[in-house]
């Protein structure tokens, strides 16, 4: 699309506005003009959003008025004149923007080149064109550092500008520039150090390890300062070291000189550019220093077959010429399984493979200029011991055993220092340590074994050296344990010959599983404890029997499995055998302590506990008589069942139940409501008409279905058609006036009762009709022969096959056309469809709706609606597929 130009809107307060922007030099001034439409309106300018105000004692701003124009000049302007400038006439505003130019700053006079010596003051000077102007100091092409820790400082006397550097060194020298706007200048420092008069030099010097040195020397001028270097290195005074300065003469003393004190020294005078040096020669007699490798009685152990490298520091400076010798024979360094080697400040004896042939005294001889040394070693090559004899297990537990084995025949040279042992399940190759601290005797337990599993035992045998190869591995063994005793142990029944005691099994059995329970009880007064069943119970409860009336007895249980019994578990107090009277009481569950409704046909099943002892016998009345035949009683130890399998209502009634144990008794009463649907009022007739208004009156039915009488529902019909329509529900009179009845209709009315079951089966219909006419009009009404609309269902609309996705609402429609009105079913694969919730059924005015609630691939079919009336019937078909929705990834 073409753009279409924006039109400006035209200013109601300004003829000319400001420009967009005005450029000014620095130290200028500048004129920003308006013209204004109306010069009466007042006027204010802004500055970055600041009112500009008028100031009699500065000239930096002045307002000027000419005829319409307003004008705003700005005098010698500089870098904070630089921004956004508006005016404001009335309530309207323009703005521009102010930029100002600087202008170059030029080098005037520039800096000179400098040449001076070590620790004078350097001042670099140059003029510019400007005060005030911002210029840059560079050394060599880099910026210079002025900051407060910094040898440089920067000052300036209005155009002039100073580089100053109080104390000047040798790393001052280089190529100095000042930087400007408008130009550079730049010039060579040059800093040198100054000469210097050398009285007495250094000396060269050989000093014996631990003696003393001194190092002099004498210079001019006397009082120049000077630091001492050894191998480049700084050095400073220390305990060690101690160096004096006292006019000319310079010294070093080292009061006990060691070998690092060896090397070249220098010494260099502060400012000045000549330097003294010497070199000191150390040298100390060879020594072998074997308390250093902490060996006892200088023996070195060695395990045959492995390598050994033995490494002695030595010293001595120069470095002394070492040899090795065994007996007479020297070891050569070309040697092949044994030689000899000297490197640095150590010497080492190497042995490829030990022998046991390598035993012996080996002798190292140092010599130097300073003197000769020597010293002994002794070899000693030891072995592993042999591995022990194969264990044995005397004694296997639940998840330990014990075991034993005899020493190693052979231990390796070295007394035997204690023993490893492994354990492997015997079907796995993966052993497994046990302790990892060695065990002294040859005796040990191995802990925490599954039970069941087979397992195999080895042990290792350890000296100094190491340790040995396994020994044969035991003969399998496996752990199995008895189960832990019996819990809970209680008493659940006495009577006068009689213990009846019950348990709940171990908490743990083990892998020897449970093969039952020993019961055993003990007659106070003696020590002997009966087994009471001759054969193991797998029950966890037991009746002791054949006891003597009045008798106490103990009571205990034990577990029993392959690997033996468990530890008991007893009773805390003893039983007197004497059956205990316990009154009777009924337990009434709480939804049978009020009236207990069911409809008539279903179920009735109460169960009701109750307790006492011994059993307790118990009866049923109803209303004081005995029960009706048809309901079913069955009585236990604990509780009581009455079963009532189709309910009828003159199974209603209060039921008193009867608990009694000897003179003991306990009742209760249960109250039983059988309640069905109610019959249709017994009569409704038309007690008046006027206007649209129908005065209706009607009586209670003569059977409410042992049920209270919840609501009336009442329901009109135009004669012509005969469909029903609801006009109130659940009304609670007898008596009603149904309004808004239409003028020339004649109605027909019918009424169902309702109760805690749902409304009558069937209604009662007014016997005359209720003609609705206009108030002063006569309706005169002319003989005609009623026409005969019965017609066989005929469907106008048939079912269509669909689909449906798995757990969405789906419905199928149809429309059907009959007179009378007829029955609609709904079948599914030629199956009628009753009372299932997944299914609603709809039908208003000839429109059949069935609706599936959330359908599954299982609810997919041949659905078939089918039409009955006397007439006739009718039926469609249609095909209906679920299908389950999948998820895209």
């Amino acid at each position: 699309m073409k753009k279409i130009p924006k039109e400006e809107k035209k200013s109601e307060a300004f003829a000319k506005k400001l420009e967009p922007a005005y450029q000014v030099d620095k130290g200028g001034k500048i004129r920003l003009l308006v013209d204004l439409a109306d010069p009466t309106v007042d006027l204010k300018w802004y500055k970055n959003g600041q009112e500009i105000r008028p100031s009699p004692n500065q000239r930096k701003y002045i307002f000027e008025h000419k005829g319409t124009q307003r004008i705003l000049v700005i005098n010698n302007c500089n870098v904070n004149d630089d921004a956004a400038y508006s005016v404001a006439a009335g309530d309207e505003k323009c703005s521009t923007e102010l930029f100002v130019k600087e202008l170059p700053i030029k080098i005037v006079k520039g800096i000179e080149p400098v040449k001076t010596t070590v620790n004078e003051r350097i001042e670099l000077e140059c003029e510019v064109s400007e005060e005030g102007a911002q210029i840059k100091w560079m050394k060599n092409g880099i910026e210079v550092p002025t900051g407060v820790r910094s040898r440089y400082r920067v000052k300036a006397e209005g155009t002039k500008h100073f580089l100053v550097i109080d104390d000047a060194s040798r790393e001052d020298t280089g190529t100095y520039s000042v930087m400007a706007t408008g130009g550079t200048s730049e010039a060579h420092v040059q800093v040198d150090l100054k000469p210097l008069k050398v009285y007495q030099d250094l000396q060269d010097m050989t000093a014996m390890l631990g003696q003393p040195i001194k190092l002099h020397c004498e210079i001019y001028p006397g009082n120049v300062p000077g630091r001492w270097y050894r191998n480049g290195q700084l050095i400073q005074p220390s305990d060690h070291v101690n160096i004096i300065h006292r006019n000319k003469v310079h010294r070093l003393e080292i009061e006990s000189c060691s070998l690092h004190d060896a090397g070249d020294y220098t010494f260099v005078p502060e400012g000045y550019s000549q330097s003294l040096s010497a070199k000191v020669h150390i040298i100390d007699p060879p020594r072998v220093h074997l308390e250093s490798l902490n060996f006892p009685d200088n023996t070195v152990t060695i395990v045959a077959g492995n390598k050994l490298r033995l490494e002695v520091p030595i010293s001595g400076e120069p470095a002394p010429r070492v040899v090795w010798m065994k007996g007479e024979r020297v070891i050569l360094e070309t040697g092949q399984r044994v030689r000899a080697e000297t490197y640095g400040d150590q010497t080492s004896l190497t042995i490829d493979v030990t022998e046991r042939e390598d035993t012996g005294n080996y002798k190292i001889v140092l010599q130097n200029e300073a003197g000769e040394a020597t010293a002994s070693l002794k070899v000693k090559v030891v072995d592993i011991p042999d591995p022990p004899e194969s264990p044995l297990v005397p004694v296997v537990g639940g998840d330990w055993c014990s075991m034993t084995w005899d020493p190693p025949k052979y231990d390796g040279g070295s007394p035997i220092l204690g023993y490893f042992i492994e354990r492997k399940k015997k079907q796995s190759s993966r052993w497994m340590r046990l302790n990892f601290d060695l065990i002294k005797e040859t005796l040990f337990e191995p802990k925490k074994m599954i039970e069941g599993v087979p397992y195999e035992v080895r042990v290792f045998a350890v000296n100094a050296i190491g340790v040995s190869k396994p020994s044969e591995p035991s003969k399998p063994f496996t752990p199995l344990a008895v189960t832990s005793e019996p819990t809970m142990l209680v008493v659940e029944d006495v009577t006068d010959t009689t213990v009846t005691i019950k348990w709940r099994p171990p908490e743990t059995i083990g892998a020897a599983g449970l093969d039952g329970y020993l019961v055993e009880y003990c007659i106070e007064g003696t020590n002997d404890w009966i087994v009471s069943n001759s054969e193991l119970t797998e029950k966890t409860k037991y009746t002791i029997t054949g006891l003597s009336p009045g008798c106490k007895i103990t009571v205990r249980v034990k577990a029993i499995n392959a690997a033996g019994a468990s530890a008991p578990r007893t009773l805390q107090h003893s039983i007197l055998v004497k059956e205990v009277i316990e009154p009777p009481k009924i337990r009434v569950p709480r939804h049978l302590k009020q009236t207990y409704t069911r409809r008539v046909g279903e179920t009735v099943n109460l169960v009701v506990p109750f307790m006492g002892k011994p059993r307790p016998k118990v009866s049923w009345l109803k209303e004081g008589k005995d029960v009706d035949p048809n309901v079913s009683i069955r009585n236990t130890e604990c509780d009581s069942i009455i079963f009532i399998r189709k309910a009828e209502r003159s199974h209603s009634g209060k039921y008193e139940m009867t608990v009694q144990v000897e003179n003991h008794m306990d009742t209760a009463i249960i109250d039983i409501q059988i309640v069905d649907l109610p019959q249709p009022p017994q009569s409704v007739t038309i007690e008046d008409v006027w206007g649209g208004n129908v005065a209706l009156v009607w009586t209670p039915p003569k059977d409410i279905g042992n049920a209270p009488i919840t609501g009336y529902t009442i329901q009109k019909a135009d004669k012509k058609t005969m469909e029903w329509y609801t006009c109130i529900e659940h009304y609670h009179r007898n008596c009603i006036t149904i309004t808004e009845l239409v003028v020339g209709n004649e109605y027909f009315f019918r009424i169902f009762a309702e109760n805690m079951c749902g409304p009558s089966e069937t209604a009662t219909q007014t016997k005359k009709s209720a003609l609705i006419v206009k108030e002063g009009l006569q309706v005169k009404t002319q003989d005609f022969e009623d026409h005969d609309f019965k017609e066989a269902p005929k469907f106008t609309q048939p079912l269509i096959n669909t689909f449906a996705i798995a757990g969405y609402n789906t419905t199928l429609n149809c429309s059907v056309r009959a007179n009378p009105r007829p029955k609609v079913i709904w079948m599914k694969n030629k199956i009628a469809i009753i009372d299932d919730p997944r299914y609603r059924m709809f039908s208003n005015q000839g429109v059949c709706t069935l609706e599936i609630r959330k359908p599954s691939p299982y609810d997919g079919g041949m659905y078939t609606c089918k039409a009955i009336n006397d007439l006739g019937e009718a039926q469609v078909d249609c095909k209906l597929e679920v299908k389950v929705q999948t998820q895209e990834l």
